[in-house]
């Protein structure tokens, strides 16, 4: 985990409450996709988590939805404001089980952190499918950028208006993989624990005070005793999830 003051270089709208920031600052930290930052918001008591979407050796991007006072005071950044930044928060997914034919699913926001992983997927040679699944044809955001990273991409919509209508487990039916990923609301994990087959990640969405462990107040029970999500997660294992 490294700490310092990044400065935004963009912070684009993506969606009528989406949006991506782009920071450039100390990105040596980022060691596996699925890791995450937590910026520190003016006003506010406790930090922001936010998943990696991508990063390179002097940038980390994100994606961040506007649901509170932080997030909203985060959209009004402009180019070259800085920001207060902790980075390579939590685990990450573990890419040494994907097996070559890895699925990929995602629910809103949490579809980022899977971008990091289809690289890294598709630059070991695996052949990825991703789900990307959302409520409506106007919330769709980086289908694009799936595509163009070389993953066979399927879009579900809740109201059929793109893609298959329904949810992500819909278009899991059918098809045929050695592992999963995923990341997003709860009711969604639930139902994927249902339909899946084999081993798989989840990476989960929590409420965080610290964001290193110190706090301990997003503890969760496992198999294996009580976890932090954001020190020994967010991704755990399916084997070792308490539903």
């Amino acid at each position: 985990m490294t700490q310092g003051i990044y400065k935004v270089i963009k912070n684009e709208k993506l969606t009528e409450t989406v949006y991506r920031m782009v920071l450039e600052g100390d990105t040596s930290a980022l060691t596996a996709p699925g890791q995450f930052v937590n910026l520190t918001v003016e006003g506010c008591y406790l930090r922001r988590p936010i998943s990696v979407f991508d990063w390179d050796d002097t940038t980390v991007t994100i994606i961040y939805k506007v649901v509170g006072e932080g997030t909203e005071k985060m959209s009004e950044w402009k180019d070259g404001s800085k920001a207060d930044v902790l980075v390579g928060l939590g685990n990450g997914f573990d890419v040494a089980k994907s097996g070559d034919k890895p699925l990929l699913i995602g629910g809103g926001v949490g579809i980022p952190p899977l971008y990091g992983l289809c690289k890294r997927l598709v630059a070991e040679g695996k052949k990825p499918t991703v789900i990307l699944g959302f409520n409506k044809a106007d919330e769709i955001f980086c289908k694009e950028d799936f595509l163009a990273a070389g993953a066979e991409t399927i879009i579900t919509t809740v109201d059929g208006s793109v893609g298959i209508k329904g949810f992500v487990t819909d278009a899991m039916k059918n098809l045929d993989y050695t592992y999963f990923y995923t990341c997003g609301p709860m009711p969604m994990f639930r139902a994927i624990e249902k339909t899946a087959q084999g081993g798989g990640e989840y990476s989960f969405e929590e409420r965080m005070g610290c964001g290193f462990g110190a706090c301990m107040g997003c503890s969760c029970k496992t198999k294996y005793g009580n976890k932090r999500i954001c020190k020994d997660g967010p991704v755990l294992q399916r084997e070792e999830i308490i539903w």
